[in-house]
């Protein structure tokens, strides 16, 4: 694929607005409501801070959650939170397109740093609009007068196909942020690069987004081998016809991954040499780790991947030459639970091949293993990377490449 897009290097900034969509989506306490994680604050802080630096009116456009979920709330903490990082002040301003904000960022001096309220108040934000409507958005059309660039620095959103991500690139010059640079550059790089075997190794909650790029991998052949974890390894389990008990099969039906069975056994029966399955389970059974064999699961939480199972998954993985993960191989806060995903991830960091770790929590148990220089690259995004991975154009990438095309620097 042709992946030509512009960066901050094209550019001058120097008194100019620009309007900044990062990903600065935050755990939140439910009790005290309070923010748990800094963690992509700090990484957005760099594409931030230059911009400023380098004499921006800088107006940040960000989400939080989603409608109806607990921590669906206002950015005010995440201003505050930004102005620590960047060590520099970050006015929050309560609206995203009421005429106060709009004459906030009138009044801007080169240097400041606005930050508009979540993106997803806005009732034109999530639902699947086409371009035209994004571009005839009210939140483009108040907003995109006032700027001269877009830039682009949410990687782990790319996936989405949402107005504050694809709106503004129709009408305005458009570049990636430098953590959407670092992300291309490095992911298409390790893409453009991979030599056979190609070995996946798929787990995690999120089992639509893992089965999703399996499918893709496999009919694309650009997978020799898919190792499954987590739930996606319980959903191919039970597509494969092996009795996990009720407990486990509720759990599926209650994460509404039932519909995903039948899809896992078309793959089995299209790919079956290339798609590996457990062949021992852990247990939580009195509060311990307790393995047993895939055929012989009792009527309690599977928790785990069994040590027989990771044996042969680390065969895999360190003769793979390109390599790609994606959620934990199971429950790996929980005490004895850990050893399917840090056995993996080691296996993964002594690999000589091309190493790739998906965002959430796979990468975060990466980073505290210490990890970080063992591994090529961890994304921090997800879906974003999963998808880039599988072959999927990334909206926000398609609108970045076709605005390069227009773009007079």
């Amino acid at each position: 694929m042709e992946y030509d897009f512009d960066t901050m290097d094209d550019f001058d900034f120097e008194g100019k607005t620009v309007l900044l969509r990062v990903d600065i989506n935050s755990p939140v306490d439910p009790l005290s409501g309070e923010l748990l994680d800094d963690t992509r604050m700090v990484l957005h802080s760099n594409t931030i801070s230059e911009l400023s630096n380098r004499g921006a009116k800088v107006v940040i456009l960000a989400h939080q959650s989603r409608p109806g979920k607990s921590d669906f709330t206002t950015l005010k903490q995440h201003a505050l939170s930004l102005s620590n990082i960047i060590g520099k002040d970050v006015q929050y301003v309560d609206s995203i397109f009421s005429s106060n904000a709009l004459n906030v960022i009138s009044n801007m001096v080169n240097g400041e740093i606005v930050l508009l309220e979540n993106v997803r108040f806005f009732s034109e934000e999530m639902p699947k609009l086409s371009k035209e409507e994004q571009a005839n958005s009210i939140l483009v059309q108040k907003l995109y007068p006032l700027a001269d660039y877009f830039v682009n620095d949410a990687f782990a959103t790319a996936h989405r196909s949402q107005t504050s991500i694809i709106g503004f690139s129709q009408v305005l010059p458009s570049l990636a942020g430098r953590v959407m640079e670092l992300e291309l550059n490095s992911l298409f790089g390790i893409l453009d690069n991979a030599q056979e075997p190609r070995v996946y190794v798929l787990g995690g909650i999120k089992a639509d987004d893992s089965i999703n790029v399996m499918a893709n991998a496999l009919r694309t052949n650009s997978a020799d081998y898919i190792l499954t974890t987590g739930l996606v390894a319980n959903i191919f389990l039970v597509a494969k016809g092996v009795e996990l008990q009720e407990y486990n099969l509720n759990f599926i039906k209650e994460r509404g991954y039932v519909d995903y069975i039948d899809i896992a056994k078309e793959l089995l029966d299209e790919f079956e040499d290339k798609i590996i399955l457990p062949v021992d389970l852990a247990i939580l059974e009195n509060d311990s780790r307790v393995e047993y064999p895939v055929d012989e699961i009792p009527n309690l939480p599977i928790y785990d991947i069994g040590s027989k199972t990771i044996e042969i998954y680390k065969e895999k993985i360190l003769l793979a030459k390109t390599l790609f993960a994606n959620g934990p191989a199971g429950v790996f806060e929980k005490e004895g639970f850990n050893l399917g995903t840090e056995d993996l991830l080691n296996a993964i960091a002594q690999s000589n091949g091309f190493s790739i770790i998906g965002g959430g929590h796979l990468a975060a148990a990466a980073s505290s293993m210490d990890l970080d220089d063992d591994v090529t690259h961890i994304s921090s995004g997800g879906g974003a990377s999963i998808n880039l991975i599988a072959g999927e154009e990334l909206p926000a990438v398609r609108a970045l490449i076709d605005s390069a095309k227009t773009n007079n620097h």
